[in-house]
């Protein structure tokens, strides 16, 4: 099989590559900066934005690589190349062409809705897709964005008309900058959490100006204040009257908002729903898609109901399935 989950994360067969391997590895490819892909690992394939941010999260690393998207290049008798996942700043995609000609994607988590603080995505063609499946289920399709930003932005004209403080909890590396981005472009003053600041700072550095005010313990008249979702500041007791909403593609769940701990969740992601998830599978043109993470089961079967061949990466392979569609390909379509 091209591509075999071990204890460490996602190995590429018969190489001494990683897929965002979870703990320390000779060599691994890094998606993008969240810190459930990044590890100390002995070399790093990544792009300069990615590895900027993985450094100010985990110190200088050991050896780095920084690959500029769209430009091939040779690791052993490979050939890679990274192309934009539209998840957060830097956020990649890696083809893997191996000597035979066999081309495989790991999209990492992937967004296609249009993004003003990361790289829209490409849709890429290869034979076997290792695909992101967060929300791989039906019942998972988001609103469009705008829409979303304008409800946003109306509940917190409302609060503050109201002299009470809307507080948007929201993650420190994307979702974060992506909301004070939208919200200073429609004339809102933001201020964030000191975490979600220094990220922002990096954004300005990597070419993503970021207009916000570091969170110093109180806030200015008609400031919307950006905090991380969990591990609040307890400066926030203080802040009296406020409303919480979250930020989240879990947000189309009845739970949500009690989860997070907010008044109301609004569901704003940076990952594909289940309809992009489904497209992304069509356009690659794909042989075979193997689904990782979240509902990987659900996505595969939806695939697979599609005539689309499909296993999440903990499902055992039906042999017979790859060679009843095209006898002349041995099994995996390899």
């Amino acid at each position: 099989m091209p591509v075999e989950l071990r204890k460490g994360g996602l190995h590429v067969s018969g190489t001494p590559l990683w897929l965002d391997a979870r703990r320390k590895s000779e060599l691994s490819f890094v998606s993008h900066a969240h810190t459930d892909h990044i590890a100390r690992h002995e070399r790093v394939i990544a792009t300069a934005a990615t590895l900027r941010i993985m450094e100010h999260r985990l110190g200088p690393l050991q050896s780095k690589l920084p690959v500029p998207y769209h430009r091939p290049f040779r690791l052993g008798d490979l050939d890679v190349e990274l192309m934009p996942a539209g998840h957060v700043l830097g956020s990649a995609q890696i083809r893997v062409t191996r000597p035979d000609g066999h081309r495989i994607v790991y999209t990492g988590d992937i967004g296609f809705e249009p993004s003003s603080t990361a790289e829209p995505a490409s849709m890429l063609a290869c034979d076997t897709l290792v695909l992101e499946s967060t929300f791989g289920m039906p019942r998972f399709r988001f609103p469009p964005k705008e829409r979303i930003v304008d409800e946003i932005e109306q509940w917190a004209r409302r609060a503050l008309s109201r002299g009470v403080r809307p507080i948007l909890y929201a993650y420190s590396l994307g979702k974060g900058q992506e909301i004070i981005h939208q919200l200073h472009a429609r004339g809102l003053k933001v201020c964030a959490h000191p975490s979600i600041h220094e990220v922002s700072m990096l954004y300005t550095e990597l070419g993503v100006k970021m207009n916000v005010r570091r969170f110093e313990g109180t806030f200015d008249e008609g400031e919307v204040g950006v905090f991380p979702p969990f591990g609040k500041s307890p400066a926030l007791k203080e802040i009296y009257p406020k409303t919480t909403a979250v930020l989240t593609g879990w947000a189309l769940e009845p739970w949500a908002a009690r989860r997070y701990g907010a008044d109301i969740a609004f569901p704003m992601s940076d990952h594909a729903d289940f309809p992009a998830l489904m497209r992304c599978a069509r356009e690659s043109g794909a042989r075979e898609v193997i689904t990782v993470h979240g509902f990987a089961k659900d996505l595969a079967k939806a695939l697979n109901a599609e005539g689309i061949f499909a296993r999440a990466v903990t499902q055992v392979v039906q042999m017979e399935l790859p060679l009843a569609a095209d006898p002349g390909q041995s099994e995996l379509g390899l």
